[in-house]
């Protein structure tokens, strides 16, 4: 064991120097390794940061809360046309009533207008100050129970508010930082398109999950919006964007929830049994099945892509193996006079190999997670660095180093000691 731990130790010690003596030529060598674990690495903490951050926004929605639109995540990524989407009837007020009263295992029902598809943006004023163009969403008074955001100050447009019509307005977190720094914003005058509104509200934070601010909005009740603002046309379709949520009732199951309101909704739409539904149903699970669907895709396409550099890499690994096989024909004559066996021979230059490859891994690795922490601080973007995706890296290196200087390192291996020591 001592006599196998010396040989080691000395092989690794000769493939250091190998590397040093010519820097060049080996990050030259390296480099297809280094993009393709800089790429693994970058590319995968991008995608889990994004996968992780909406996961938690997608856990707001609640685990029994079912959404009804005319469009979601759920049409695009059935592969249903834009046009085919466009021409379903619009999901309206009338549907969440009719589900209020007509669901026996409806609890909490909400409907919500805007901050879909042609979402309203609007600047909010106070004073000198004003915000970017952000959403206004109009909604009913049980919306922040549907959607589960808890309220940081003041309280929620109510029902009276909502039957008549009033300029009260509920800001996001963000606006309300904005325009109200070092005040409580609650009681205050804000202006949104030309109309005086009083705060009564705002709300507390949520996750980011797109790079962007989640809290960049505003709510009104969803009569007033309403009254301000005219549904935008797309292609020649009013895109009067309204999503219904609704809660199970005390008792009742969401699956029993969502085939009644399906039951209800498709009797309304008066469609018959061949066809399918015109709207869509969103639950939290639904919606995380089809982001783990989408971050998947991406991940191995992201992993195809990355091992394609890595065989160019690889390639130039097993050409640069060849070469130095060749210019230490000599040295490999020696070794074998002196007693090395073959085994040896070939544990010599398949480690360096390696070696090559593993440090073009972990440059790959630091350069990969300096481009994810640098993304993230620039652009706010959200990062995840797991250790498995290092393990992938330094794994997918030695691989590479391993496949490609193996037939190196058999040539090597093969060597008769009284040619190669007549080599010049």
């Amino acid at each position: 064991m001592a006599f196998r731990t010396g040989l080691i130790s000395e092989v690794l010690r000769m493939a250091l120097d190998t590397l040093r003596n010519n820097m060049l030529r080996s990050a030259l060598t390296i480099l297809g390794v280094v993009i393709g674990v800089t790429s693994i690495v970058g590319m995968t903490s991008l995608v889990r940061g994004f996968g992780d951050q909406l996961q938690e926004l997608i856990r707001q929605m609640g685990a029994d809360s079912v959404y009804v639109s005319k469009m979601s995540i759920s049409s695009f990524a059935s592969g249903k046309s834009f046009m085919d989407i466009l021409k379903r009837p619009n999901i309206t007020e009338a549907d969440a009533k009719a589900i209020k009263d007509m669901v026996p295992s409806a609890g909490i029902v909400s409907a919500q207008l805007g901050g879909g598809p042609g979402a309203e943006l609007q600047r909010l004023n106070y004073g000198a100050t004003a915000t970017k163009r952000m959403a206004v969403i109009g909604a009913q008074a049980t919306w922040a129970e549907i959607n589960y955001i808890k309220l940081e100050s003041g309280r929620f447009v109510n029902d009276f508010e909502v039957q008549r019509r009033r300029d009260v307005i509920v800001l996001g977190n963000a606006p309300a930082t904005v325009l109200f720094p070092s005040a409580d914003p609650v009681g205050k005058k804000i202006r949104l398109a030309g109309k005086e509104f009083t705060v009564i509200g705002v709300l507390g934070k949520r996750p980011s999950a797109m790079g962007g601010n989640p809290d960049e909005f505003a709510v009104i009740p969803i009569s007033t919006y309403d009254k301000m603002f005219q549904a935008p046309r797309m292609a020649g379709f009013l895109m009067r964007f309204v999503m219904i949520g609704v809660t199970p009732r005390e008792g009742a199951t969401r699956d029993q929830l969502v085939k009644d309101i399906e039951e209800l909704m498709r009797v309304r739409h008066r469609l018959r049994l061949d066809q399918e539904n015109d709207f869509d149903m969103l639950t939290s699970d639904s919606v995380m099945g089809i982001v783990n669907q989408l971050t998947q895709a991406v991940f191995l396409a992201l992993i195809v892509i990355s091992s394609i550099a890595l065989m160019v890499g690889g390639i130039g690994v097993m050409a640069i193996m060849t070469i130095s096989v060749t210019e230490r024909t000599r040295e490999i004559g020696v070794r074998k006079a002196l007693g090395a066996r073959r085994r040896e021979i070939l544990m010599q230059f398949l480690v360096e190999a390696v070696f090559l490859t593993s440090v073009g891994g972990v440059l790959g690795i630091l350069l990969g997670s300096l481009i994810g922490l640098s993304v993230n601080y620039f652009a706010g973007f959200p990062v995840s660095l797991p250790l498995w995706s290092f393990g992938l890296g330094i794994g997918f290196s030695a691989t590479v180093g391993i496949f490609f200087g193996m037939w190196p390192a058999v040539k090597a291996a093969k060597l008769d000691p009284i040619e190669a020591l007549r080599y010049e």
